[in-house]
This record gives structure tokens, C-alpha cells and sequence, in this order.
């Protein structure tokens, strides 16, 4: 079984055991009872870490830590980005600051040269379906690349250890992790590794634990900074810590791609288009015929219906075991598996919709 995991291609059938050999990623220690709660956490589904040690020590001691993430505005936002944004609610609800940060910088220079609509879709399309999500703004420094802040202080200190970072890192490191290298690929990996490592100047947090959720994929940018922040003298950084996240499997298998509806399904698709979606093109594990299921059952490790139940579209355990036992055996056809998935991601969609247009008028400030 081979598979690829890079920034830019994911595909294969993905072995993380074999993938956390690959990267040197390590299984979580004994987490505290609140990660319990969290449905991504209990199942497995954010699988493996470096350093998360800090995190819990200073969540059991109640002192500041940071999470950080970013995001990329581009395409509708679907159910593989909510995986990350829900991360982000879980942990402020747990005490942390959450850092947001919009890759304008990367996406005009790898997607789409204007910055306006590189905006808009960030507050209106990612934005708001976080703050619907439960990202709370008060305890959330939400900026973009291309424009830190408003205070001279803090933009400045931003913009010089993404300068000062450049010093510390060769070309040959850079070919290595990105590939062919342009001077504005360059220009996005150091402020993306400014973005992980700023918060803890003094011109932001202080010294503090910061952690960085992403999936499997975006491991080389985190060994990157990582190496970075120990390299760098003019300020004693503590190590990243990250956590890695399994990948919810587009509608017809493999990665959701941004580029491609029929692979996702978006928070802002109505649940008519939710529903023919599924129908239509979410990938099944059943068998070809009725008579061939009921005798020999599904496989509901590679049906989609039962994945995107699986990664929080039912969040009761016991339902959710019923569903995988009566599948593997036949007693539930693949039609009816994609029956309760619509009837749930219905629901869902009818109450996030509600709430996202409410959050609309939150963030209509951020847009310049």
C-alpha cells in the first residue's frame, strides 16, 4: 500500500501508522478528561502530536497558551475545513487565545492576484462559518498576512522576524520542503512561520505554549518553523507544539478538493444540494447488488456516508457502532446509510445556516 502526503498532493490509501513513522510524529499521552468530550479527540481522528505535553501542563496548571492556525481563501469552506474549526472552539472553550490568520500573502501569489476578493472570501465565506461554529472574536486575534495590525508596535515586530527568519534557513532547505522555489514561495514560508512563532514575542503574548492543529500534510511548514524557532537568538522561543488530524474523505473518495463541488460538501450548499450530492456521488462501500449486501454487508471503512457520520455527523458513540455493525452485516442497505446521513447533515445545515447568517454581521467589519 503506497500513498503521498505533501503541502500540495494527498492520495492513495493512507497508512498513519506508517505515516507517523515517516514524519517522527508521536501518539498522545493520557489527555485530560475534557478531551473526552471532543468527538475528533475520542475517535481517533486528530491522531498524533509533537510536544503536546505543554499544552496539557499549562492547561492543568490554568496558565496562557496559544492556538494558532491559518487559512487559505479560496473555494467554498466545506466539511474538511470545519474539522479545523472546531478544534479551535474546543480549545478556546478550554482557555486558550486562538491566532487567525488569512494567507493572502501565499494565496496572491499562488491562486489569485486581488487582494479585495482574496478578503472577502476570507470574512464571508471562512470567518463567518467559524464564528456560526462558536469561534468566540473577543479572545481570537483574526489578521491577514498582508496586514497585521494597526498598531506600529506589533506589525513591525511581525515583520521583522519573518525577515530576520530569512537568515537561518538556506535555499536547499527551501528546494527541499516547497520544490521549485520563487521569491514569493519564499516570501510565504517565512511569514507563515512567523505566524507560528510570533505570538510568543513580547510584543504579543510573551513566552508561551503554542500549538498548531493541521492535517497530516501540512507537517513540512511545521518542521520548518520548528527548526527555525531554534536557530533564531534574538528571542528564546518555545518549542511548537502540533497536532495532526486523519482526513476526511472527499464525496468520491480521496482528498476534498476546492477546486472540485462534486468532492465536498459546503456549509453553504442548501440541504437539497447536500442531499442530491450524496445520492449522487458520495462513494459507497456496499456491495453491487441487494442480494450480494444482505448476504455479505458493507464496508464501512471506505463508505463516505458512514465517514462523514464518523467524523462528528453522529456524535453519539452507541448510534454511531449500531450503524457500522448493522452496515457490516447487511442489515442496512447503502441507500439507507445515505438516508440517515442526508437526514443528519439536513439538520445540521437548517441550525448552522441560521447562525451563520447572524455571524455575517459580526465580521462584515474585517472586510477593507
Amino acid at each position: 500500500m503506497t500513498h503521498t502526503v505533501t503541502p500540495w498532493e494527498v492520495k492513495g490509501d493512507i497508512d498513519y501508522g506508517k505515516l507517523m513513522k515517516e514524519f517522527g510524529l508521536q501518539a498522545f499521552p493520557q489527555l485530560p478528561k475534557a478531551f473526552n468530550e471532543m468527538v475528533l479527540f475520542r475517535r481517533g481522528l486528530v491522531f498524533a502530536q509533537r510536544d503536546f505535553e505543554r499544552i496539557i501542563a499549562a492547561m492543568k496548571a490554568k496558565k496562557p497558551f496559544v492556538v494558532m492556525t491559518g487559512l487559505m481563501p479560496s473555494g467554498k469552506f466545506h466539511f474538511g475545513h470545519k474539522m479545523v474549526a472546531d478544534q479551535l472552539v474546543f480549545y478556546q472553550k478550554l482557555g486558550a487565545k486562538i491566532y487567525l490568520t488569512v494567507a493572502d500573502v501565499e494565496a496572491y501569489n499562488s491562486r489569485n492576484p486581488n487582494l479585495k476578493e482574496l478578503h472577502e472570501t476570507a470574512v464571508k465565506e471562512y470567518l463567518a462559518n467559524y464564528v456560526a461554529l462558536g469561534l468566540d472574536l473577543k479572545r481570537c486575534d483574526f489578521y491577514f498576512q498582508s496586514k497585521r495590525s494597526t498598531d506600529g508596535r506589533k506589525a513591525s515586530a511581525y515583520y521583522s522576524l519573518a525577515a530576520m527568519l530569512s537568515r537561518h534557513v538556506t535555499f536547499n532547505e527551501f528546494k527541499a520542503i516547497y520544490g521549485e522555489v520563487s521569491p514569493g514561495k519564499m516570501v510565504s514560508a517565512l511569514l507563515q512561520a512567523a505566524d507560528m512563532l510570533h505570538p510568543q514575542l513580547p510584543e504579543f503574548e510573551g513566552a508561551c505554549p503554542v500549538i498548531v492543529p493541521v492535517g497530516a500534510d501540512q507537517d513540512p511548514h511545521l518542521r520548518l518553523a520548528r527548526d527555525l524557532s531554534q536557530r533564531y537568538k534574538e528571542c528564546s522561543f518555545i518549542q511548537l507544539s502540533s497536532t495532526y488530524h486523519q482526513f476526511l474523505p472527499g464525496l468520491k473518495g480521496g482528498k476534498m478538493s476546492s477546486s472540485d463541488p462534486t468532492s465536498y460538501i459546503a456549509l453553504t450548499d442548501s440541504p437539497e444540494e447536500a442531499a442530491m450530492k450524496i445520492k449522487k456521488y458520495a462513494f459507497s462501500g456496499g456491495q453491487p447488488t441487494i442480494e450480494e449486501h444482505r448476504m455479505k454487508g458493507g464496508n464501512p471503512d471506505i463508505d463516505v456516508a458512514y465517514q462523514m457520520l464518523r467524523y462528528g455527523l453522529e456524535p453519539d458513540d452507541a448510534k454511531l457502532k449500531k450503524v457500522f455493525n448493522d452496515y457490516k452485516s447487511g442489515k442496512l442497505l447503502t441507500g439507507e446509510l445515505k438516508q440517515i446521513l442526508i437526514e443528519k447533515i439536513t439538520l445540521f445545515l437548517k441550525e448552522h445556516q441560521q447562525k451563520r447568517e447572524v455571524a455575517l454581521k459580526h465580521v462584515a467589519k474585517f472586510i477593507n
